[in-house]
């Protein structure tokens, strides 16, 4: 027998005995496991712990109302699942991402944890595996939490962030929308538009990305749980997975059903990929929109000047004066991290072996994390960039006046090559379109001024046609 001091206890498993820190709510398992995986930093997502408490109350319920768990013991173990569902004890949760590829650690943690709770409530033994885990394995509860965890973070929290910068920008387009600048293809000077049509651009990126997100749901709101060890169920009530579903509904508002193939949710993590490429797409549209800001900021002399962005902090530790795009810099490296998290997603959905994909910890922290990042994005972006936005209107007019491609609508006119040639003639010498356009061409000021309005250009005016 190990020896034991004031500070430890000693715990055993079908291995034999564990010396467990006194103060600690795990168990045997959960202890070997700090000790196996000392590979990185990384925690299981907190959203994955609370799943787990969700899964382990319904389970306990739905034991306790089929007869699986007596009464008084099904309530002691949903009681204690609930503290771990409300996010109580995260401590208690030592076990990091690089584990057993089928989380079954992280899963036997919520279990020891959960028996502890519940025995002192119940002032009997709780055993973590024949009552916590009761009709259960972890082949499903770990695939039934990444599901369940990222259903919720993506309601609660990532969809009304997208929705926040989409009414943000919307707002502020509303504000400053009608101000005419150049537009720019090819980071050329191009034809011209309003802020308000690039800013709408930016909102259906937005929109569409949220839009493409809650697709998703009816497949992510499909469980596991009930698929047992490799899909047929083996130990576990043929009721069961219905009853726990339906209480797990219930609770959380979501629309939640049995996989329709239980071999395909324990076998694959598809869903788990189709929404990691979403929120790739979300992630694309905000570093878009990032980089747009940061080209329509900088200056203020050398740059485009555009625009201005909130003074948040000063830019620089030796350069006096000098303010960065800040929000927008670390939205790019947010968005960048969101990528390359899916590209592991996606590596990792494909190292499914037969009835189990192994490397569900690693799904699980790509996801959360990436909807974590985009939620924490599209706020910053709403309130700390796209709120305080102003125009550079008198920057705007100037770049305006002498941008040649104001000459694509006297080519019907004059034809291609003549309005070419008025366009390099207005860039070598620097001077306005219209001072160049009446000297080469000798039309009348006001027919020229009507042609080459930057205003009706913007607002789709053709040449030919008009008034």
């Amino acid at each position: 027998m190990l020896p034991v001091s004031d500070n430890d206890r000693i715990e055993k498993d079908s291995l034999g005995e564990v010396r467990v820190a006194a103060s600690a709510l795990w168990g045997a398992q959960t202890q070997r496991a700090v000790e196996n995986f000392q590979i990185g930093s990384l925690p299981m997502p907190a959203p994955l712990i609370r799943a787990l408490g969700l899964i382990k109350w319904a389970a306990a319920e739905a034991n306790g109302e089929l007869g699986e768990l007596e009464p008084g013991l099904a309530a002691a173990i949903a009681a204690a699942a609930l503290e771990i569902a409300t996010g109580r004890y995260p401590d208690q949760f030592p076990v990091g991402i690089m584990q057993t590829g089928s989380g079954t650690s992280t899963n036997m943690n919520a279990n020891e944890v959960i028996a502890r709770l519940a025995a002192a409530r119940l002032g009997a033994a709780v055993h973590p595996i024949d009552h916590v885990n009761r009709c259960q394995s972890s082949n499903d509860v770990i695939p039934t939490a990444i599901h369940l965890a990222a259903a919720l973070e993506l309601r609660d929290t990532l969809l009304p962030a997208l929705a926040e910068l989409a009414r943000a920008i919307g707002e502020k387009s509303a504000q400053v929308g009608d101000h005419v600048k150049p537009g720019r293809t090819h980071l050329m000077d191009a034809l011209p538009i309003t802020v308000g049509q690039e800013m709408h651009a930016w909102q259906t990126q937005i929109s569409d990305a949220a839009l493409r997100l809650a697709a998703v749901a009816p497949r992510l709101q499909c469980l596991a749980l009930g698929a047992t060890a490799v899909g047929t169920g083996v130990n576990a009530h043929p009721q069961f997975a219905a009853r726990a579903i339906a209480l797990l509904a219930t609770r959380t508002g979501l629309d939640l059903s049995a996989a329709p193939d239980r071999f395909a949710s324990l076998a694959s993590q598809d869903t788990a990929v189709e929404l990691s490429g979403q929120l790739r797409g979300a992630a694309v549209a905000l570093l878009k929109i990032a980089n747009d800001l940061r080209w329509m900021n900088s200056g203020p002399l050398a740059g485009l000047g555009e625009i201005s962005l909130p003074a948040l902090q000063p830019g620089s530790s030796i350069m006096p004066g000098k303010v960065n795009p800040v929000i927008p810099e670390a939205v790019a490296m947010a968005a960048t991290q969101v990528m390359g998290n899916d590209a592991a997603i996606a590596m990792a959905g494909a190292s499914g072996n037969f009835q189990l994909n192994v490397m569900l910890p690693l799904i699980a922290h790509g996801l959360l994390q990436n909807i974590a990042l985009l939620a924490d994005s599209s706020r910053a972006l709403a309130r700390r960039a796209i709120s305080g936005l102003t125009v550079q209107a008198a920057a705007l007019s100037e770049t305006l006046a002498r941008n040649p491609m104001l000459l694509t609508a006297l080519a019907p006119e004059i034809g291609y090559d003549r309005a070419a040639a008025i366009a390099r003639r207005a860039t070598a010498e620097r001077r306005p379109i219209l001072e160049i356009a009446i000297e080469e061409t000798g039309m009348p000021r006001d027919k020229l001024a009507r042609l080459l309005d930057p205003v009706r250009l913007a607002r789709g005016g053709s040449a030919k046609g008009e008034p």
